[in-house]
């Protein structure tokens, strides 16, 4: 049998999705021969047909786990607990009877049917008690893969988070002007800008020349940033004569590198004449997500551990 992605049950990201791939699984190992998780995994997405960026595709997190053969994965884990497969030994699947009774029909293969097997009720029935002792609604939905439960995760944190951005920024632009100052030196500093032989500061108040802070990145000062800091309420846009005078401040000291954070935003021209003067633009929305990423005015509320098999274990 041939499989050509493109008629499957397709998902997110224009990929099979994981009950779709398990009919791929049950025809891959019709033979009755024992298979290694891993080797399954690989066969069933290079069976169907993918182009080379659908085939390549992974998850944007730390691991970069291939999308398709996580979805075979998952298929396969869900036909084993349905009774589709069996596990011999670790990490090796084969078909059982029931498996190969489904080739007949391999169409009607899907979600609905693998869950309401037996074996597959069984194991609903153990994780309803799980989560009972959990304190979790059986009505409360369980995303089915790991990209739902990644994304609804990312999507829920990503949203708080920018509320909290949100709010930092109104706190910031509420604060002392010299308060700033130092905030945004300490941001660099966290951002890596001060070596470890360096040195930071923020500027005396008056005189300071239009430059709020200097850092060094190394003993002796051979590499300098200098930064102005305008603690401006959002509807204040940064025009381009602020450029042009902050450029003009660092014609004077010869200093060929500048920093200009706001709290504000800045202007279209004010955008196109920095990056002729080479300064480096900050406005309010990613100073906050600077401050966020960085953890500077911030502390983690909470934080959350998603586990999954470690295939390697079992098949080593």
């Amino acid at each position: 049998m041939d499989f050509d992605y493109k008629k499957m049950k397709l998902g997110k990201h224009g990929l099979p999705t994981w009950d779709a791939m398990v009919a791929v699984l049950i025809y891959l190992t019709a033979d009755g021969k024992e298979y290694s998780g891993k080797k399954l995994r690989k066969m069933a997405a290079d069976s169907i047909g993918l182009p080379d960026e659908l085939r390549n595709a992974t998850y944007d997190s730390s691991y970069m786990d291939n999308m398709i053969e996580d979805r075979a994965g998952w298929g396969l884990s869900e036909s084993y607990t349905a009774g589709i497969f069996d596990r011999p030994r670790r990490g090796i699947y084969v078909i059982t009877k029931l498996g190969k009774s489904l080739l007949e029909d391999s169409d009607s293969i899907d979600v609905t049917l693998i869950h309401n097997l037996p074996k597959y009720q069984e194991h609903k029935k153990e994780l309803k008690e799980r989560n009972e002792r959990s304190n979790i609604s059986s009505n409360d939905k369980v995303p089915e893969s790991f990209e739902d439960i990644s994304e609804n995760i990312s999507t829920t944190v990503t949203s708080y988070n920018n509320q909290v951005a949100s709010d930092l920024l109104s706190r910031i632009q509420a604060s002392d002007p010299r308060f700033f100052e130092n905030l945004v030196v300490k941001l660099l500093v966290a951002m890596g800008y001060r070596g470890p032989n360096g040195n930071s500061k923020v500027t005396q108040s008056t005189n300071d020349g239009g430059i709020d802070g200097v850092i060094n990145q190394d003993a002796l000062g051979t590499n300098t940033i200098y930064i102005q800091a305008k603690r401006y309420n959002s509807d204040n846009v940064v025009q381009r004569p602020m450029i042009d005078a902050f450029f003009g401040s660092l014609s004077r000291i010869h200093a060929d590198r500048g920093v200009f954070i706001t709290t504000s935003s800045f202007s279209k021209n004010a955008i196109e004449t920095a990056k002729g003067f080479s300064i480096v633009l900050i406005d309010g929305i990613q100073l906050t997500e600077l401050m966020l990423q960085y953890h500077v005015g911030i502390q983690v509320k909470n934080s959350f551990e998603l586990f999954e098999i470690d295939e390697d274990f079992f098949e080593n």
